[in-house]
Order: C-alpha cells, then structure tokens, then sequence
C-alpha cells in the first residue's frame, strides 16, 4: 500500500530541488500544447533529464515550483493497489489546497511501471489538467495505448542516448572543427564515443566504471524489461538470443536460423516465440530494425530486417573484443544519427536488390532520394571501387559515402559522390 504520506514527501523533495542541474540537450519539448506529451525511449538514456530541462524553462516562465508535480513510478516504494492511483492527486491537494489543479504542470517518469496507467492519464488530462507529461522506457506499451484510449491527445518525441554533438557537450569539447587543435579534440572524442557510447552516465563518469555501468543496464533491461514484465521463464535463451542479434548488428538477419540454433542445443523454443522475442526487445529499445526498400509494400514487411543497437558501448560490454568491428560500430552509430531524422513521410531502409546494394536508403513518396554507403577505410583501391560502385545503377544522384577520416568529392557514373568523415555528418543537426 501507497500512503499519502510518502507521495507528499516525494512531491516536496523533488520540489526542493528545483532548479535542477542538469546539461541541455537538443530534444526541446512544448510547454503549452494542450496535448499530452509523451517520451519514449530506452532506459537511462534521459528522458528523466528532459523532464528537469522543460521544468526548468517553466520556472524561466515565472511558474511556481508547487505547480510542479513530478512522480518517478520507477521508484521501488511505489506499488499501487487497484485505484490506490488517486492518492497521488490527493496528497498534492493536500500540500497545495490553495493551487488549483488546473493550473498544475504533472509529470509521471517511466509510467510504463503503473498497471492501467493509460485510464489513470486519460482521466488526469480529461478532468484536472491539460499541462500533462509523460515518459515510458516500453515503446509497444506506450504505443498500443496512445493508439486506443489516449488516441489524439498527444504528442510523440523520442528519446535515443547522447548524440555525438550532445556528447561533445557533455565533455565540454567545442566542435568548432575549423580550428586545427579542437578538431583533433572531436576526432578523439569521437574515437570515444563508437567505443563507449552516447548513454549520458557513461559520457561523465570515470573510464574503469564505464563498462559494469553498461553491464548493469544491459541486464536491468533483460531481467525487469524483458524477463519480468512479459513473464519469459527461460533467461538462457534470452541472453543467447540477443547475443546473436548483436553479433550479427548491421547485416541482414533471420530470426529463424537463430531459433533453429537455439533448439538445437535442446531447448525448447519455437518460431513464433522468437519473432515475439524480437518484437519485445525493439520495444525496450534494445534494438532497433531497419527494413529493405522494396516497392512492394508486402515484399518489404516480409523480407530479412537488419538489427542494431541502441547503443555501441554495448558491443564492446558484452561481445569479447575480439569480435569488436570498427566498421560495425560506425555503420550502428551512423544508423542512429539517422533514425533521429526520420519522419512519417521519410522513411529509413537500406537497399539490397538485384542491381545494387546501399547500406542506407532514405525514400519519399516511393521515390529513393538519398543513398549512404558506409566503410571504415577506403585506402585499398578495391574497397573504395565496391563501395561507389553500389551507387552506379541507382535512380539517385544524392550519393554519400561516409568513412572514418577521408573527405573529398568525386565524379563517377554521372554523380557526384560525397565522401565525409563519419564525426563530421554526426556533427550536422538532424
């Protein structure tokens, strides 16, 4: 049982610590919609962060602290009875009977955790205040109930972990890379970032704890976002699942040869328990697909997705290092600085036809507007001719080609080819 004893301690010890310290972040989120905002996102990528940015920005706008109700349903203490969820209002009525709850800003972070939170939201945003915030760490959850019970009342903005630019922030690097010295600076920090990642904890604390900090996510997921919430009894499986996807990051992978490996070892494990078990992972974030581009609507929902992580400290935290790819690591973070950009009218896939091969395609309207090959290193004369030549049949003259280090443009098969540093386009705002 919840006491409203404990909500009002919650309610006055957040409050006490406002204005928050906390680092910007390019993720702006409105104040004065009227919709229901909502961040989904993976865990510890900072979401929570942003809620302090905005609240910050209204304290800026002369709100009163007191209107600030915030709730961290991640917090162990918080295990609601069935419509215990009311004690919440309650309590800050309680503390502010002179405020009146129209006027209050309510902030509810991983809300996933609350049972029938979907109804207890509707019923905050339909009856006491429109000035609602959300965040959930489970996009299928948020996702199935924003579709049906909370349908048009709200707005969507997702949340990945630190993009190159907010990590250089975070390290306090300028990226002014016109200046000699700094971009030897962003070249390192870039360097950093494919190995460690763009989770904010890992940006900021020491080197040694970078790796068990990413562990410890890793299994915070499988066993409480995975294992615990969707009731899965065989963790082997899991963690033997997810090791395959991530070993086989970048490239096109069936689903099904990884639960035939899986029963051959003795276990029982059928097809449709492993795209359920994919289905789930992309949900928490673990992993996020990418899909060929195919005319064919069909063709293209029924052919071999690519997988990536959510983030790259993670190859390096749970692969052996003797797997570690280079050119892996710089396909996946690319691919996350271009899953920010897309938009329901531009879409991501990659290209894998009779023709030819692009790692990443963007496509509007039907029509591929953008192509991006990705190579760590271009010196050898037969990489750099495999990788333009994936752009010589294409309907497209938008070529990039994206390395490491090299930069120049080139004239080939009657395009332009634009070949950038991988730090540099990461650098660009989305």
């Amino acid at each position: 049982m919840v006491t409203k004893e404990l909500l009002k301690q919650l309610i006055v010890s957040f409050q006490n610590t406002l204005p928050a310290s906390v680092i910007s972040r390019e993720t702006k989120i409105p104040l004065h919609t009227g919709k229901i905002i909502t961040l989904p996102g993976v865990r510890r990528c900072g979401k929570s962060s942003i809620f302090l940015l905005t609240i910050n920005e209204l304290l800026e706008q002369g709100i009163q602290k007191e209107r600030i109700l915030y709730i961290n349903f991640d917090d162990e203490r918080l295990i609601f009875e069935p419509g215990e969820t009311d004690k919440i209002l309650d309590a800050y009525r309680e503390l502010f009977p002179e405020i009146p709850f129209s006027a209050v800003y309510v902030f509810f972070d991983e809300i996933q955790e609350l049972d029938n939170w979907a109804k207890f939201v509707r019923r905050v945003y339909d009856q006491e205040t429109k000035q609602v915030f959300i965040t959930g760490s489970n996009a299928k959850l948020l996702s199935s109930e924003l579709a049906t019970s909370l349908r048009g009342r709200t707005l969507q903005y997702e949340i990945f972990p630190l993009s190159f630019s907010e990590f250089c922030l975070f390290k306090g690097i300028d990226t002014n890379y016109y200046d000699v010295q700094q971009k030897a600076h962003i070249i390192n920090a870039f360097s950093e970032y494919l190995n460690n990642g763009g989770f904010p904890e890992i940006a900021l604390c020491e080197p040694q704890l970078k790796l068990p900090i990413l562990q410890d996510y890793y299994f915070a997921m499988i066993y409480k976002d995975l294992v615990e919430r969707y009731q899965i009894r065989n963790v082997n499986n899991v963690k033997y699942f997810n090791r395959r996807v991530l070993t086989n990051a970048t490239k096109p992978t069936s689903i099904n040869k990884i639960v035939n490996e899986i029963r051959s070892q003795n276990q029982k494990f059928s097809k449709d328990s492993g795209y359920e078990l994919i289905a789930q992972t992309e949900a928490i974030y673990l992993f996020l697909s990418l899909t060929k581009y195919d005319t064919s609507y069909v063709k293209e929902v029924q052919s071999v997705k690519k997988y990536y992580s959510i983030d790259t400290g993670f190859f390096g935290a749970l692969l052996p290092s003797t797997n570690m790819n280079k050119g892996v690591l710089l396909e996946n973070a690319l691919f996350l600085h271009l899953r920010r950009q897309e938009t329901h009218v531009r879409r991501l896939h990659f290209l894998d036809d009779a023709n030819s091969h692009c790692d990443f395609v963007w496509v509007e309207n039907g029509e591929i507007t953008q192509a991006i090959q990705v190579a760590w290193d271009i010196s050898d004369p037969k990489t750099f001719q495999r990788e333009i030549s994936a752009f010589e049949k294409l309907k497209c003259d938008n070529c990039l080609l994206i390395t490491s280090e090299a930069e120049q443009e080139i004239n080939e098969f009657g395009k332009t080819i634009h070949i950038v540093p991988a730090w540099k386009l990461l650098l660009s705002q989305p």
